[in-house]
């Protein structure tokens, strides 16, 4: 099963990376990554779904973003220095776990990987100023209408779909705000008809205006 898995992603570099690891299952609600535990491992995700995730003492969460199968998590342990972030299983999910020396060795062995991985982390590195940024200058009804637009898929029909069941406290720990403010914006939202939620399946029936 796990040579499968294994052998259905899509991208050769990660099929190779993941055949230098052990693959594990892990429950839904499974944290495999603690923030400010000394990095040792890279997670290459064959199937499920995880959160990477900050919180503070009082429990308070922040997603900086969402996971599945071909991506991995966990590539800032090369450098061994404590985790930045947590990951946590959004539902059942099995992994191939890669070592630190094992990471290293591929990137020693590949530069093509090597290249990827730096890739990879400016991306991600991107992804975390553009979020610092929008925190900083955008308000929260702002924040939510970005990141509708960037989940929604278009649809066959033509419809903007976000795929994942989303309920408003998900989006609430996306976008950095109370869950009883997402509530109030997705109020306006509905009743202005611009989207429609169904089942929490979201769809955008037009693009919200830029500021409310």
């Amino acid at each position: 099963m796990s040579a499968e898995l294994i052998a259905a992603l899509s991208d050769p570099m990660v099929r190779e990376l993941a055949n230098r690891g052990s693959v594990r299952s892990f429950p839904k609600n499974t944290v495999i990554i603690n923030e400010g535990d000394r990095g040792e491992s890279l997670f290459v995700i064959l199937g499920g779904k995880v959160k990477v995730y900050v919180s503070d003492d009082d429990g308070r969460e922040m997603i900086l973003d969402i996971y599945g199968a071909g991506d991995y998590v966990g590539e800032m342990s090369l450098d061994g220095r404590p985790r930045s972030a947590s990951v946590m299983t959004l539902e059942p999910t099995i992994c191939s776990v890669v070592t630190r020396e094992s990471l290293k060795e591929a990137v020693a062995s590949s530069p093509d990987f090597a290249m990827k991985l730096i890739d990879t982390l400016i991306d991600r590195a991107r992804i975390a100023t553009d979020n610092v940024k929008n925190l900083a200058l955008m308000d929260v009804y702002g924040r939510v209408a970005r990141l509708l637009l960037s989940l929604a898929r278009e649809q066959p029909d033509g419809r903007l779909v976000v795929p994942d069941r989303m309920t408003q406290q998900d989006i609430a720990d996306r976008v950095g705000a109370s869950r009883d403010m997402i509530s109030r914006i997705f109020k306006d939202l509905t009743i202005g008809g611009y989207v429609t939620v169904v089942d929490r399946i979201i769809t955008i029936n037009r693009k919200p205006p830029a500021r409310w």
